[in-house]
């Protein structure tokens, strides 16, 4: 039992010859595309550069703390007393946790910042982004 094509005498140019499709200007799409291809390289080289200038100051923070333990260790050991040595360990103790949240804090001030930079860099490109897709939209003047 066949059944009867539905859209049989339907005519599709007529219906597509209705539906108008603006004018598309490529060059200005891919002049944005550049753009934003030029703002992603941009913050990427920040980001890169930030985060081989952090690693590069967390290797000169474990170098300074190995030679500090060392020396700290070497003193340790040449005070007399025991009484001596467990105040002197007290204060190394007390000074290396100091050294260590003003180091963290020294590391995550510069990350944060880095962030904050490539953050403003993308958000900057995003509005105007924004406002070059709000262009093509408008109608083409007359």
């Amino acid at each position: 039992m066949a059944t009867a094509n539905p859209f049989a005498g339907f005519d599709f140019t007529k219906f597509m010859g209705d539906f108008s499709v603006p004018a598309f200007d490529v060059e200005k799409m891919i002049a944005v595309q550049t753009k934003n291809v030029e703002t992603l390289t941009n913050a990427n080289k920040l980001a890169a550069e930030s985060v081989q200038a952090i690693f590069q100051r967390q290797t000169a923070i474990a170098r300074e703390s190995a030679e500090e333990f060392t020396a700290a260790f070497q003193e340790m050991m040449a005070a007399g007393e025991p009484k001596d040595k467990m105040a002197r360990q007290a204060d190394l103790a007390r000074e290396g946790v100091e050294r260590g949240v003003a180091n963290l804090k020294e590391i995550t001030a510069a990350a944060t910042k880095t962030n904050n930079q490539v953050f403003e860099i993308l958000n900057k490109r995003f509005v105007e982004s924004l406002e070059e897709a709000q262009s093509f939209a408008k109608p083409a003047k007359k």
